[in-house]
């Protein structure tokens, strides 16, 4: 289903990506060397409860995964990629985070992930990986507006990670939402212009590129959810939810 919010529901969307957007960053300043990843989710829980908004993690429950995820945000570490289900870790000087989140406020779901160094260290490599997950969004998201296709943004995200150097998994990525977190179109994070859905004024739409440093391969973690590199490499994510308007595209999910 590909569903076209009314101009009634478009605050609604804007609220969303903004407790989303606030989530994420209140987290972001509290993410530390001993910081446990079962904390994050604690936090995430807490702030969810405290807007009146509604988590759309905790009992979701999709094909790909095993049984409801359980918990209120995707906390992705060093290898870990997409889905990484918090447990017992106390993060590490160095540690590659990615946050991932998605609530529901006032009936419309926002969705946005972001990746980050922990402590002091410096990750050149790393530095380097999230920098191009966030150019090939921004790339992405310029190439969105009333009458492109979706064809147009895979493109556009997918011709600034090739030319980082990274390999490109299409098995995940980014994805329409609305009432519900993930639903059609599917948007690849390669493609090619000119094909695909003509985008239209309403539709929301999740962008998330994200790559893995020498590989496309994903596995999956002993718990079900977590989707690691193949190769044990780094990995990086970035995401924000738009808003397709009548002369381009809006981002509902940027830090205030």
């Amino acid at each position: 289903m590909i569903e076209i919010l009314s101009p009634t529901q478009l605050p609604r969307a804007r609220e969303s990506g903004a407790l989303v957007a606030d989530i994420l960053q209140t987290l972001k300043s509290r993410s530390a060397v001993g910081t446990n990843l079962n904390d994050i989710d604690r936090w995430a829980q807490a702030m969810i409860v405290d807007a009146g908004a509604l988590s759309c993690y905790v009992d979701y429950e999709p094909s790909f995964g095993r049984g409801p995820f359980g918990h209120y945000i995707c906390t992705s570490v060093n290898d870990a990629v997409l889905h990484g289900k918090p447990y017992d870790y106390a993060l590490a000087d160095g540690d590659l985070l990615s946050l991932d989140l998605a609530v529901s406020h006032g009936g419309v779901v926002a969705d946005s992930a972001i990746s980050f160094i922990v402590g002091d260290s410096k990750q050149p490599e790393s530095v380097a990986m999230i920098d191009a997950t966030e150019r090939a969004l921004a790339a992405g998201i310029a190439a969105a507006g009333p009458g492109a296709r979706l064809g147009d943004l895979s493109h556009a995200i997918g011709a600034v990670l090739s030319d980082a150097g990274y390999r490109i998994n299409t098995e995940f990525g980014g994805h329409g939402l609305g009432s519900t977190m993930h639903q059609d179109p599917h948007v690849a994070n390669t493609g090619r212009r000119g094909r695909g859905y003509r985008l239209r004024p309403g539709l929301l739409l999740a962008l998330e590129p994200w790559v893995m440093a020498d590989t496309a391969e994903l596995v999956t973690d002993a718990d079900g959810w977590t989707l690691r590199s193949a190769t044990g490499c780094r990995t990086a994510h970035s995401e924000h939810t738009i808003e397709i308007t009548d002369d381009g595209a809006e981002i509902l999910t940027l830090p205030r």
